[in-house]
């Protein structure tokens, strides 16, 4: 039994932080919204942040492109040409998926200063082209209603975890502890 544990002590250890990290940061972002009443359609701040700076993005394309909040429910509409377009709900803001990123980029320890770098600028990176994929869904919606499921359903999620995928490959043969033992070829 030993020798077994200490055959997977890598594996078990990643795990373990994985674990840990994941279940931490998705108890502190679970208290957080448990700070809004959904009852009242209260939306929590950094959803109405996405909406505000996805709006922002979609103005620079048309003038005619707004949000206001839902009235009867937790979320913000989002019009682009003056047409009621897509609603942004909270699972929409990508702390999700930031929050699956941080654990692994923490399962796979590195050097601290690394890590913390990096998770920084990929959280970043995942904001920035999370806004731009609700715009861009956005925009593909209102000339492809039709296409509904695929682009929201397929498309843009396959794309907001590719980007994630990607930045996970980075990490774990640049800057991780794993990268700096493998030898190079």
């Amino acid at each position: 039994m030993k020798n077994t544990i200490q055959q997977y002590k890598p594996f078990l250890l990643f795990l373990g932080k994985f674990a840990l990290t994941y279940l931490l940061l998705t108890f502190l972002y679970q208290s957080y919204l448990g700070q809004f009443d959904v009852k009242k359609a209260e939306t929590d701040g950094f959803t109405k942040i996405v909406a505000s700076q996805t709006e922002f993005l979609l103005q620079l394309v048309d003038n005619n492109s707004y949000t206001m909040p839902h009235l009867k429910e937790p979320s913000v509409k989002l019009f682009y040409h003056g047409k009621y377009i897509a609603r942004i709900i909270e699972g929409c803001n990508a702390v999700s998926v930031m929050i699956l990123f941080v654990a692994f980029v923490v399962a796979f320890t590195g050097k601290l200063k690394n890590t913390i770098l990096f998770i920084l600028i990929g959280l970043f990176v995942i904001h920035l082209l999370n806004i731009f994929r609700i715009a861009l869904l956005s925009i593909a919606l209102y000339h492809y209603p039709n296409l509904e499921h695929l682009l929201h359903g397929v498309v843009f999620p396959l794309f907001i975890y590719g980007v994630v995928f990607f930045l996970w490959v980075i990490w774990v043969n640049k800057y991780s502890s794993y990268a700096s033992t493998t030898p190079s070829k």
